[in-house]
């Protein structure tokens, strides 16, 4: 399972996310990827899977099939996420 947090960095949210991602780290190990959705990658990704709201946390599967999704603020819980990290 992958989990991926899609936000802008240069936003009003990208604080929070920061936070949380070093939080998330300290507290399970584990890192999570994040994603601009302005690259390349990111436009995809955000087609793919219809996000429009940032930030937005996914887990998807192995083989890329969406498990969950949490959008906007405030950011779940690091418990709900790393059952998918």
């Amino acid at each position: 399972m992958k989990v991926v947090i899609v936000y802008r960095n240069e936003s009003d949210h990208a604080r929070e996310v920061i936070d949380y991602l070093r939080d998330f780290e300290r507290q399970t190990g584990r890192t999570i990827a994040t994603l601009d959705p302005d690259s390349k990658d990111g436009i995809d990704t955000c087609r793919a899977y219809d996000i429009v709201q940032y930030p937005t946390v996914m887990a998807t599967s192995d083989d890329g099939h969406l498990l969950n999704t949490w959008v906007g603020t405030p950011l779940p819980t690091i418990s709900e996420v790393s059952y998918y990290a």
